[in-house]
């Protein structure tokens, strides 16, 4: 995919894994509307990634377990740029606790968070790159997708999900032109789940990594789909 003049939209884009996707983009000279819950955040994200370059950037506030929401996002950005090629979806969240000790709240928001909130932007966003004769969508898992642990059943059951929603998805729409993708990290070294940057976290990956795959994906010829990506530390600390 030719990325000058694209337009994308990247959910959960104001920091961490999203910021440093949105960033990416802004530089290969992709449109860009970013996202999150917080208006202030989705503001200084705007003004920041404008100065980066010519590529158009805008923004919306969206809290993807909102149907409206999401629906107000996908229209704000298609009107902004006439249209929509891409969609990165990264917005989630993260509950690890025991199943007795995890309420249906809980539960609920991190289903509605990083697999409903996924369904909503793929079904908004479908019918435009149709419109438009296809497009790229990139759905961001965790290699928690595949590698079930104690404590982490409702984040487990999210990401499993995902990528099977992200598989089937893949089948329905390869021959409307729409590729999708989804890409499986291992540890990132960002703020989510309550983590904390470090520098003695540097074994782990950075958000500018994941950030490449998704240009590299974009960068693929027509006849190539990677679907499923894992990426993960190359030097995790010896057990």
């Amino acid at each position: 995919m030719g990325l000058q003049g694209k337009s994308a939209i990247v959910t959960g884009s104001t920091k961490g894994i999203g910021r440093a996707i949105a960033e990416a983009l802004v530089r290969e000279g992709v449109n860009v509307c970013v996202s999150a819950r917080h208006g202030d955040e989705v503001e200084r994200a705007v003004a920041e990634l404008s100065e980066m370059g010519e590529a158009r950037v805008t923004g919306a506030v969206c809290d993807v377990r909102d149907y409206e929401e999401v629906k107000a996002l996908i229209a704000h950005a298609v009107e902004e740029f006439g249209g929509l090629d891409i969609l990165v979806n990264n917005a989630g969240i993260g509950h690890f606790a025991r199943v007795e000790e995890t309420s249906p709240e809980d539960f609920r928001a991190v289903l509605e968070t990083n697999l409903f909130g996924v369904f909503y932007c793929c079904r908004e966003a479908i019918p435009h790159m149709k419109r438009r004769g296809g497009g790229y969508i990139i759905n961001i898992s965790s290699l928690a997708g595949k590698n079930a642990h104690p404590q982490m059943a409702t984040y487990n059951a999210s990401k499993f999900g995902l990528n099977g929603f992200s598989e089937a998805l893949m089948q329905e729409v390869r021959h409307d032109g729409i590729k999708v993708s989804y890409i499986m990290p291992g540890s990132v070294n960002t703020y989510f789940g309550g983590d904390q940057p470090s520098a003695e976290k540097s074994w782990q990956l950075q958000p500018e990594d994941i950030a490449r795959v998704v240009i590299d994906l974009l960068h693929h010829d027509e006849r190539s789909l990677p679907s499923a990506i894992e990426i993960r530390p190359s030097r995790p600390p010896k057990k």
